[in-house]
């Protein structure tokens, strides 16, 4: 794989090979940007399907036999291997998902960052010594130690077409499961060619099956009770639904939010201004812990609001490929015709359009960086997830205030918090209804490492390497 052309597959890989074609028809993988075809791959028949079950609980009998040496050995394998290709995979990231290649390029550091993690993990994760010598368990002793649970089934979106596929596979690798992988039909590229470097890498066939099929095929994988756990991020209506079908699978949710910023009166305002346009608008919003709510005191709104639409309008939008570009096109027009009616709706509502609000490029799927003021709590782009270049800034009395219109969502990821006071900071830990508060920074930052995930209705469980090993291992108590 030397070039781009070499990278991009036209098939599903299953046991090690790519599939033969079938008779379900074609998906068509645009450049997000140019809309040229990158490649038409063949949906799975049902055979197909369950001969990827078949083959990934193969590989599982395997791997799950593995020492954590061995493991360990494997993944430093397909990190190199990675490594190598790593322009290349930045290079299709850009034009698959239409993300910005600055953006894309951190992407791929992040999925590196990722899998030397999951090595580092697998040497040392362990169960604990338990405490049983005492009463009827005198003089004895117990520990647990923690074993693959079976093949995961991980289902993943577009934004992160890599990295969020990372966090389901490299954890899965680390404790010695198997994975059926469902990417985003958006963006199945680079998820298929990374399923190669994965056998490449020395993991029996199997060890990462990566499927391209229609929705009524992925909910059999969902019900099908030989895979023994589900890790899906994606839309909440999606996800909670594929929960209830999932029987006795664990499941892993992460899904998505209108992430709030509450922004005090010692705040910095030029810092804030610089924060929150990248926060709401980087890859034009279509992140699930992107800045979408501002919630300003009132002595220093119209300061905050100003600098505001002066950064925004200086943000440099257009083709993704092009280095300085912050903002490049939605995934699809769908979406793009979606935000566009929220937008109006707010407007027609007597919302105040303080920037933005207009298609810039059509056939492009370019639409303007987005500022509205004036809105209701009932507006869709309050409420609702917008997952596109839109945030709305909105005027409170306290710092209390802003919390608590924060906390008016179903939705509870993650929280901004500008503020320098050290009680502020307690109580914004103590009453934000959200998986985690950053402080004096977006809801958008994200480690690798650090257990992620949202309550409410942004999902169940969370992710990061260690956090995700517990979900796919099952513990066994020794006594003695």
């Amino acid at each position: 794989m030397n070039s781009l052309k070499d990278l991009i597959k036209d098939k599903s890989f299953v046991g090690g090979q790519w599939t033969e074609d079938s008779e379900q028809g074609n998906l068509d993988v645009l450049d997000k940007y140019n809309q040229n075809v990158l490649a038409s791959i063949p949906f799975l028949d049902p055979s197909q399907i369950e001969q990827a079950v078949q083959t990934s609980e193969e590989a599982f009998r395997k791997m799950s036999k593995w020492s954590a040496g061995e493991r360990a050995e494997k993944i430093q394998n397909l990190y190199e291997l990675l490594e190598e290709k790593k322009e290349l995979f930045t290079e299709l990231i850009c034009i698959e998902a239409g993300k910005p290649i600055k953006y894309a390029r951190a992407e791929m550091e992040r999925c590196l960052y990722v899998l030397s993690l999951a090595k580092e993990e697998c040497l040392r994760f362990e169960g604990e010594k338990v405490a049983i010598d005492f009463g009827l368990g005198e003089g004895k002793t117990a520990f647990t130690k923690p074993f693959p649970i079976g093949p995961i089934l991980a289902i993943s979106p577009f934004n992160f077409p890599l990295n969020l596929v990372m966090h389901k596979v490299a954890p899965a690798l680390a404790i010695g499961c198997s994975v059926v992988l469902k990417p985003s039909m958006m963006t199945p590229l680079t998820s298929l060619a990374f399923s190669e470097l994965v056998d490449k890498a020395g993991f029996p066939p199997g060890t990462l099956n990566t499927l391209v099929c229609k929705d009524k095929e992925a909910e059999l994988l969902v019900r099908d009770e030989r895979l023994k756990a589900l890790s899906f991020t994606g839309s909440p209506k999606v996800g909670w639904f594929l929960k209830t079908i999932a029987g006795r699978k664990k499941v892993v949710l992460e899904l998505g939010g209108n992430a709030a910023v509450i922004v005090d009166e010692m705040a910095d305002i030029e810092k804030v201004a610089k924060d929150l346009c990248g926060g709401s608008f980087l890859y034009s919003g279509q992140i699930c812990i992107s800045t979408q709510r501002i919630y300003a005191h009132y002595s220093v709104f119209e300061e905050l609001k100003e600098a505001l639409i002066k950064n925004i309008e200086s943000l440099s939008v257009g083709d993704p490929k092009e280095e300085g570009n912050t903002v490049g096109p939605l995934i699809n027009k769908e979406a793009v015709e979606r935000v566009g009616c929220w937008i109006e709706e707010a407007w027609e509502g007597g919302a105040i359009v303080l920037t933005g609000g207009n298609v810039l490029d059509e056939k492009r799927n370019v639409y303007a960086p987005t500022l509205l003021t004036s809105t209701k709590d009932t507006m869709k782009v309050v409420f609702e997830e917008a997952f596109g270049p839109l945030a709305v800034l909105e005027k409170v009395n306290s710092f209390e205030e802003g919390i608590e219109r924060a906390n008016d969502s179903r939705f509870g990821l993650q929280v901004g918090v500008y503020t320098n006071s050290i009680e502020r900071m307690k109580y914004a830990f103590n009453q934000c209804e959200t998986g985690a508060v950053i402080m004096n920074f977006v809801p958008g930052f994200r480690i690798d490492n650090m257990p992620y995930g949202g309550v409410k209705q942004s999902g169940f469980g969370r992710e990061g390497i260690k956090y995700a090993m517990k979900d796919f291992s099952e513990e066994k108590l020794l006594i003695y």
